[in-house]
């Protein structure tokens, strides 16, 4: 199979220049964070639980706001992103916060080696799975960042979103992309900031629920629990409208699931 030699590098570009955006972005709120505010969502919160004491990293983890999220209720915490601008700006953070973990840059693909340790919980959340060609290469490095006994946690936007153009009207991209056709876009805003124009291109891959759990199967894992929710914890489509607090459905999209989480754990 032939995939684009340059996706790494163009995608490596696009998550840079998104970086600083997002650290002064209302989306990510980073003062309210640095006041005591939790960015992790009630969905992870629920299905990872009590984290004190336990040892954790955190896959493809932007500029380490969740990851220090967990550092806050208790877990010893290292990060691992692609982006030396994102993992400069966590390590700097940390040390703002006053909080420790550490902060990895390496591709996901290596982060066995790259972090050199296993984990009690592995964890990777929200538009994460997109940007991997190779699911299978992915879910046999979870399993080799797990301790026996470890557990993976994994919430993920549906990949039913993804095959929608960007008004929600019609279907344009495969439910699962081939590894050799990728989806590219190019967009001149980023999500959490769609004031300042910024150009970004970007090489994608959907993948369906059946492939994520697949290949976490492949890898050696065991699944725990495979859940659907029909309703997203942040404002990202045109037409959200707030059900409850933090709880978001699309208009065009009311009773389609918006979030898929996944647990498994690694054989003792």
């Amino acid at each position: 199979m032939t995939e684009p030699l340059d996706w790494r590098a163009q995608n490596l570009k696009s998550w840079n220049t998104r970086t600083p955006l997002h650290l002064a972005s209302a989306f990510y709120d980073l003062e309210g964070w640095k006041k005591g505010a939790c960015s992790l969502k009630p969905i992870e919160i629920e299905e990872v639980g009590d984290v004190r004491g336990l040892r954790l990293l955190h896959l493809q983890c932007h500029f380490g706001q969740d990851s220090l999220s967990w550092a806050r209720r208790g877990a010893s915490v290292v990060g691992l992103d692609f982006s030396d601008a994102a993992i400069s700006a966590a390590t700097a953070l940390a040390a703002e916060a006053g909080l420790t973990a550490r902060f990895v840059c390496a591709d996901v693909y290596s982060a066995a080696a790259a972090v050199g340790e296993t984990f009690d919980v592995v964890f990777s959340s929200y538009g994460v799975l997109g940007w991997l060609p190779d699911l299978d290469a992915w879910a046999r490095q979870v399993a080799a960042c797990l301790r026996p006994g470890g557990r993976f946690h994994l919430v993920e936007f549906h990949p039913f979103l993804y095959v929608f153009d960007e008004a929600l009207e019609r279907i344009v991209y495969p439910w699962d992309s081939p590894r050799e056709s990728p989806i590219h876009t190019e967009e001149n805003r980023t999500y959490a900031d769609p004031e300042t124009e910024v150009k970004l291109a970007d090489v994608s891959w959907n993948h369906g629920v059946g492939a994520m759990a697949t290949a976490l199967l492949r890898a050696g894992l065991v699944l725990d629990s495979l859940r659907e929710h029909d309703w997203m914890p942040c404002k990202l489509y045109p037409g959200s409208i707030e059900v409850a607090p933090g709880r978001y459905r699309i208009e065009k999209l009311l009773g389609v699931p918006l979030v898929v989480s996944i647990a498994a754990h690694r054989p003792a």
